[in-house]
């Protein structure tokens, strides 16, 4: 019976894996899997890695693109306010050219005259308006007074004569008028209002 004991290793036993044997086998199965997994992770991270470095240069196109189209702006902004001043100049230049030829002071006059409606009409498109003056109210915001006189006509505190007309861009000042303003009536002529109202 001893030898029966020993010999445990029959035919019938042979096919039967031993325990140790499935444990190793399940093992390299899982090591398998596991690299496989890795493999596969390892391939998704270097596929996200490069789009993330296609988005991130087509980012850095897209960033140089609007610095240039912002430069650009900044340069050739008033592009086409100076397109409709060129006529200007030039009808300008035909009025000087025709004074220096010997033509008429009337011609020149009007020639003047038109381009200047030209540039009027030509700033009114870009919303350049006149700043309303003469018989307002004095507004600090808009005009600038450069001289105080008495007037009879013109109530104190208003407008009575444009040195040097002012102009609003949509609503926002682009240059403050240049006005004189009304103290009202002189202490004389006061005096005499004053004297004639009493009697």
């Amino acid at each position: 019976m001893a030898e029966e004991q020993q010999n445990t290793n029959t035919i019938e036993n042979l096919d039967a894996p031993s325990p140790e044997d499935c444990t190793v086998t399940e093992e390299r199965s899982l090591i398998e899997e596991l690299q496989q997994a890795l493999t596969a992770k390892a391939d998704e991270a270097k596929g996200l890695n490069d789009k993330y470095l296609r988005l991130a240069a087509e980012f850095d196109n897209y960033k140089r693109l609007i610095q240039r189209d912002q430069r650009d702006q900044i340069r050739f902004g008033n592009e086409s306010l100076l397109k409709e001043l060129l006529p200007v100049v030039d009808n300008l230049e035909r009025a000087i050219k025709f004074s220096r030829e010997g033509g008429k002071n009337e011609a020149l006059i009007q020639g003047v005259d038109l381009t200047l409606k030209q540039l009027t009409s030509a700033l009114t498109r870009f919303h350049v308006t006149p700043v309303q003056t003469i018989g307002q109210a004095f507004d600090p915001a808009m005009h600038q007074a450069v001289a105080s006189i008495a007037s009879e006509k013109v109530p104190a505190q208003h407008v009575l004569d444009e040195l040097q007309r002012g102009y609003l861009l949509h609503d926002r000042i682009l240059r403050a008028a240049m006005v004189s303003v009304s103290t009202g009536q002189t202490d004389s002529a006061r005096e005499a209002s004053e004297s004639t109202s009493s009697s």
